[in-house]
């Protein structure tokens, strides 16, 4: 059996698409026709993924979003949204969304996008870049269990805030740029930037004392983000 995917939509022609190149990808699939219907199906089935309408009668969107966030912080989301504005998609991802797509899209892009976040959380993301389990003073990141600690409490963090916090800490002060990082980490060869500068600052937010202050995500002006690894005193 497929991956299960929830798809909450009030428009059911674009459920209907978005089903059927689902099922053809070999998803098993879902369909709510609002926020209160989807909430009830994740409690009820807790699919592997969930693709969520921002514009919704009753709940909307971003309020499903929120509530995934504190109850399932590991399930991921990909929104969809009509409004053209970068502000809307920026609000997307700040309550959480891991990805987003701008309606009108391409139902085959969608999948690939699917595609790209379940590769994510099937498996151990040891690869050639280094080891299964990262530690930085009181950071530590189990890899292969996808659980990230700090002082020994849980973190908890969306896929794609865990997979960017473990490309920055494999490749230590080396600064990337936003562009290379939505290659390396999301896979992407062109896309919105400004998803890269939002989920740094959820991750700021996440693992630093200061976030305004950020002393192991830095900014590297004009280029992007570096990161610096703090010693067993929690200085550089």
């Amino acid at each position: 059996m497929g991956h299960r995917v929830l798809v909450v939509d009030d428009d059911p022609t674009v459920s209907d698409v978005v089903r059927r190149y689902l099922e053809q990808d070999g998803c098993e699939v879902r369909l709510a026709a609002d926020g209160a219907a989807g909430l009830a199906a994740i409690a009820a089935h807790r699919p592997d993924l969930v693709v969520l309408d921002l514009m919704m009668p009753g709940i909307n969107g971003l309020d499903v979003c929120r509530r995934i966030r504190r109850q399932l912080p590991d399930l991921p989301v990909i929104m969809l949204t009509a409004l053209g504005e970068e502000a809307d998609r920026v609000l997307g991802l700040e309550v959480g969304a891991d990805d987003y797509m701008t309606k009108p899209f391409s139902p085959r892009e969608l999948v690939l996008r699917i595609r790209s976040v379940l590769r994510r959380t099937a498996g151990p993301a040891t690869g050639p870049a280094g080891l299964a389990r990262l530690v930085d003073a009181e950071l530590a990141v189990d890899v292969a269990r996808r659980v990230a600690e700090l002082d020994g409490v849980p973190l908890s963090l969306t896929v794609r805030e865990f997979d960017l916090l473990v490309f920055l800490m494999r490749h230590p002060g080396r600064a990337w740029s936003r562009g290379d990082l939505l290659d390396k980490v999301w896979g992407w060869q062109f896309g919105d930037q400004s998803t890269v500068t939002v989920h740094v600052r959820r991750l700021r937010e996440k693992i630093e004392k200061e976030p305004a202050e950020p002393r192991r995500i830095c900014t590297v002006w004009g280029v992007g983000y570096r990161y610096d690894p703090l010693d067993e005193g929690g200085r550089r």
